[in-house]
């Protein structure tokens, strides 16, 4: 066995360190100064004799080696906290710190009533939240730096499992004046692509959305445009166009004070799935699954005002 074996601090830095391409960024991220960040990570580059990071005044840049040592201390931290996850589920469940990424399109919309009954059913449980879309999110439960992630499926996030919580249904929106008033029930093969407004890639909801009509060409077509929902909406009730809304938006009030109407689409595809996920060999799976029940049962809160 070697004689001198890295600590998970040294690898918290390093992977922190490229994380964020910047010494002071990074050691602000660890809750450290700038020199201890930096001396951690010579000392591993001198213990183990070889070169790690580049040092340049502009730039940070890794070395091969230094790539693959990353790679391997995301695993190996991810397995630390393991340890301490498998612990903590061996005692009450849904006690203590879970840290979990929501993407944008879902977590306005259905946090605030989450938060609100489990502050009252689970007051010792602490749910730290990290917004951000799908693929950074399953990247950040693939590195460990969240326990679980709340999305949309479809969406391909790695070796993970998940719950099924509900059908978010995607229906069309436009302003209320729109001289080609569709009827209750709009045939995808109405939408006009050159008045269409989506969101801008890396939302997986533009990919549910085109999905649900069904038209191909429609990708190519649309003009996306918007960063958020509520950017969309604005536009459209500026007359610039027409949108795809899941409903838990629409239920939300995001067209409240809007001329804006909003109607199903004919298509047995117009829905996306929320689930919750979490990695498949995580110690802590009942716990997941146990949260998602309480938001499988609680999946009225997105409609109900009152509640």
């Amino acid at each position: 066995m070697s004689n001198y074996l890295p600590t998970l601090k040294q690898l918290q830095y390093l992977v922190s360190l490229e994380e964020h391409g910047h010494f002071g960024r990074a050691a602000e991220a660890c809750y450290v100064t700038q020199s201890t960040l930096s001396a951690g990570i010579k000392e591993l580059e001198t213990l183990l004799d070889i070169m790690l990071v580049e040092r340049t005044r502009r730039v940070v840049r890794f070395t091969e080696l230094g790539k693959k040592m990353v790679e391997k201390s995301h695993r190996i931290l991810r397995e630390a906290e393991e340890l301490t996850d498998m612990a903590r589920s061996a005692g009450q469940p849904l006690v203590g710190d879970i840290r979990m990424s929501v993407i944008p399109t879902i977590a306005p919309f259905l946090l605030p009533k989450l938060l609100k009954r489990l502050r009252t059913e689970r007051p010792e449980l602490k749910l730290y939240l990290k917004e951000e879309t799908s693929q950074a999110a399953c990247d950040s439960l693939s590195h460990g730096q969240v326990d679980c992630v709340l999305l949309a499926q479809p969406f391909a996030c790695g070796d993970v499992d998940s719950e099924l919580l509900f059908n978010d249904e995607i229906l069309i929106a436009f302003p209320k004046d729109d001289p080609r008033d569709p009827p209750k029930l709009v045939d995808p093969a109405l939408i006009d692509e050159n008045r269409l407004l989506l969101l801008e890639d890396g939302h997986c909801l533009k990919d549910h959305a085109l999905a649900a009509c069904n038209r191909p060409e429609l990708r190519a077509s649309a003009r996306m445009m918007g960063t958020s929902l509520h950017t969309l909406v604005q536009m459209v009730d500026n007359g610039l166009g027409l949108t795809l809304l899941p409903k838990m938006a629409i239920d939300s009030g995001i067209l409240a004070d809007t001329e804006i109407l909003a109607r199903p689409i004919k298509s047995d595809r117009a829905f996306r799935d929320i689930a919750l996920v979490w990695r498949k060999n995580s110690p802590r799976k009942d716990e997941f699954r146990l949260l998602a029940e309480i938001m499988r049962q609680g999946q009225s809160w997105v409609t109900d005002k009152s509640a």
